[in-house]
């Protein structure tokens, strides 16, 4: 994002395990606070019970990953042999993202037209079963992954000569951005858990869900060049 995976990978000199270590993880957790990483997650976690900050902990980690998992299996031929997605699937999973993010929030404004988030229903809600299940946040994480908004820090470490070095740094990229987004969860999900936003959400819900069906209307368009992109 804004040439900051550059700036980040300029650490690195291509030959010290430490230092490309280091920087792959300061990818990970870069590339976790993308807007398309932070508009999911925001919508993700705020569309079911898991609001507290361990449970929005253990969503976000699964998650990510899912997220991570698709991260590296993508990123693998890559970095071992710079053999990429056809234009046409690499398309695809762009225009899959911004599909899952438009869902999540539509979910979510669905829910809270329901009057889920109503203070009124907050004990028969926290008596129901949990509205997301760690398979489906992991598919979730799965066809987020797919998308190309970590093609930037892929290319960078798949320019180390030595590819065992190179696999293990794509590992640990991978790794720390399913970190990340799980920190990012558990401070959203502390935040959702305050009294006072606890009990102001069903004001913020319309304007969560709005702008996050906004940026993912956005996001599908730009997968289909209609729109430009500025990430």
């Amino acid at each position: 994002m804004f040439g900051l995976d550059e700036k980040i990978a300029d650490f690195s000199d291509g030959t010290t395990l430490i230092v490309l270590i280091a920087v792959a993880v300061l990818l990970g957790l870069r590339h976790a606070t993308d807007p398309d990483h932070l508009t999911a997650v925001s919508a993700l976690v705020s569309s079911g019970r898991e609001r507290g900050a361990r449970a929005a902990a253990r969503l976000g980690l699964l998650w990510g990953l899912g997220h991570a998992t698709t991260l590296f299996v993508f990123g693998l031929p890559i970095v071992l042999y710079r053999a990429f997605l056809p234009g046409a699937v690499q398309e695809g999973a762009e225009l899959a993202v911004g599909i899952v993010i438009v869902g999540l929030a539509a979910w979510l404004l669905l829910r809270w037209h329901r009057g889920v988030f109503h203070p009124a229903h907050h004990e028969h809600r926290a008596k129901r079963p949990g509205m997301r299940t760690p398979i489906q946040a992991y598919a979730i994480g799965l066809v987020h992954g797919t998308g190309g908004s970590a093609s930037v820090g892929i290319l960078l470490l798949s320019a180390i000569d030595d590819r065992l070095v190179a696999v293990a740094a794509l590992a640990v990229f991978a790794l720390f951005t399913a970190v990340s987004m799980a920190v990012l969860s558990t401070g959203l999900g502390a935040t959702l858990g305050t009294g006072f936003v606890h009990r102001s959400f069903h004001r913020i819900v319309p304007a969560l869900g709005v702008s996050s069906m906004a940026f993912g209307v956005w996001y599908a368009l730009g997968a289909l060049s209609i729109a430009p992109y500025y990430l």
